[in-house]
């Protein structure tokens, strides 16, 4: 007892000083010091004195932490971060190509033996159709749930869609590709066992067109009537994929805005009368230029959502010149918001309130860099999400879910890849309302917020420190959990957890992906690391 009132009456003389307890403590304190013994201190006094002291205790404590947050670079109030947003609950989301599901050429992965170094007329890989049965599949698609499953891409303008139990052998006159009644049945069932219903785009090459090169919904209706037929249900469609890029889409030449708009007002008027219940989603572009901004004015007053693609850059494999030093940079996370400002502004000028779909979007377009299989990716990934979040869009689809560079999965194996288990741990923590961090966006360190998943009031952070270099400090005034994404060596596939490398277990199961508690006060984050915090004390009113 003797050597806890010497610690405190030290402590407490400074702590008086700074006016941090009441003056009745302190003199409690200053008489017990000045006794000589401890056993000259009566039951009596101790009784009194206890409350005091557990109290004076409790100050010195949250003085102590106070200094820290006042010290630290950042410091956060968890519990009056105001909503700023809410995001639809399948808003992260994903694709699966067109031709995984029936087929075909698609780009080769740099881990191919004959894979391209660089721009190369041979870019394509023919891959068998896409096993959407397989177990492994399933369950980690299943545990990013609930998610929507794009099924289009730019093979899908030109596919045709076999609504018959014999398919033809070869595609007709007009299109590039089969889909059968069997592959889509797949498409159905593993959407329903996964909790992702599908997205989708409908073929629209010289095959779907009468003589005067209009566009006529026989196949469009066909897919729809089978679909029905088998109890599955398409949640949204696109017209088209892409139509700012026409001509490697397979639309006839010369197709422009106003051909687009001739047929964008008849695939509308299909749908609201053959299936009401499908969202419309357009323009689908994936430029930002006059003539995406032609292609959103023919159609923004007749969607439901505004859809937009986006990719930084292009890959090596069609002449892209990025490289794996840019991946961390500020200017590059930044890009995804520079598209969506474009189609932000459009969408306020011509199609007001209307809600924002990314519904294509990834490292780099054909393929993905080498580099985006790898830790290196997962900055982008996530601040991505976060940015685009704040911003309200609501839905960000990544482009692919298993195939070529770019898969949250590998294609071969379905091992994940760094970007599952990133996307694994927003799927886990981050609830859909985001709310204001109340700092702006700084060099080398990037910083979300959104009410944590199934904690009421708390509050769940993402901090990205892209910086390769420097350890960054943020202070939060309460406990929280952590989880730390780092890998040992950025480019090489690997990434871990809290210290622990993230792999699938022996039974072929998601491991458990515990936080490491952290006391109230300052948190230091290394460099080129990724932290989720979540604050369950946070005791936000719009988190309840």
């Amino acid at each position: 007892m003797f050597s806890l009132l010497q610690l405190a009456s030290t402590s407490i003389e400074n702590a008086v000083a700074g006016a941090l307890i009441p003056p009745e403590s302190s003199g409690i304190l200053k008489q017990a010091k000045l006794q000589e013994a401890p056993d000259a201190v009566h039951v009596s006094s101790l009784t009194n004195l206890l409350p005091c002291l557990a109290r004076t205790v409790a100050l010195i404590s949250a003085a102590s932490i106070g200094a820290e947050i006042r010290a630290a670079e950042l410091s956060l109030n968890v519990a009056d971060m105001p909503r700023v947003a809410t995001v639809d609950p399948r808003f992260q989301s994903y694709n699966i190509e067109m031709v995984e599901v029936t087929g075909g050429r698609f780009w080769r992965p740099y881990a191919s033996t004959d894979a391209p170094a660089g721009p190369n007329p041979d870019l394509f890989a023919e891959r068998a159709p896409i096993d959407l049965g397989d177990a492994r599949l399933r369950r980690l698609a299943a545990a990013l749930s609930p998610a929507y499953l794009r099924v289009s891409g730019t093979w899908a303008n030109s596919t045709f869609f076999a609504d018959s139990d014999t398919p033809p052998s070869a595609p007709p006159a007009g299109f590039k590709g089969t889909l059968t009644r069997q592959q889509w049945r797949g498409v159905i069932d593993f959407s329903r066992a996964v909790d992702a219903p599908v997205v989708t785009s409908f073929a629209i090459s010289a095959g779907t067109r009468n003589t005067k090169g209009v566009w006529i919904p026989e196949q469009a209706q066909h897919l729809l009537a089978y679909t029905r037929s088998i109890n599955g249900r398409i949640a949204a469609a696109e017209f088209m994929n892409e139509p700012d890029l026409p001509a490697i889409g397979g639309a006839p030449d010369g197709y422009d805005a106003s051909a687009y708009a001739r047929d964008f007002a008849a695939f509308r008027a299909f749908i609201k009368q053959a299936a009401p219940d499908v969202t419309i989603l357009g323009p689908g572009t994936a430029g930002t230029g006059a003539d995406a901004e032609a292609l959103f004015a023919a159609s923004a007053q007749d969607v439901d959502a505004i859809s937009y693609h986006h990719y930084g850059a292009l890959s090596a494999r069609c002449g892209g010149d990025r490289t794996p030093e840019a991946a961390l940079a500020d200017g590059w996370l930044a890009r995804s918001e520079n598209t969506f400002a474009f189609y932000r502004l459009l969408r306020d000028r011509l199609a007001p309130g209307k809600p924002l779909w990314l519904t294509e979007t990834a490292e780099a377009a054909c393929g993905g860099n080498r580099w985006a299989a790898t830790f290196l990716d997962s900055f982008r990934y996530l601040d991505q999400l976060g940015r685009l979040a704040k911003a309200g869009v609501q839905v960000v689809m990544h482009n692919t879910l298993a195939a070529s560079d770019y898969g949250l999965l590998d294609e071969r194996t379905h091992e994940p890849r760094p970007n599952y288990w990133a996307a694994l741990l927003w799927r886990r923590l981050m609830a859909t309302t985001v709310l204001d961090t109340g700092t702006a966006l700084q060099p080398g360190i990037h910083l979300y917020a959104h009410c944590a998943r199934d904690i009421p009031s708390g509050v769940a952070l993402l901090v990205i420190n892209n910086d390769r270099e420097k350890p960054h400090e943020l202070a939060l005034p309460a406990a929280s959990q952590r989880y730390t994404l780092a890998s040992k060596h950025l480019g090489d596939g690997t990434v871990q957890l809290n210290g622990r490398t993230l792999t699938l277990d022996s039974e072929d199961q998601l491991p458990s992906l515990p936080g490491e508690a952290i006391p109230a006060g300052t948190i230091t984050l290394a460099p080129a690391t990724i932290t989720f915090l979540v604050v369950a004390e946070a005791h936000n009113a719009d988190c309840r």
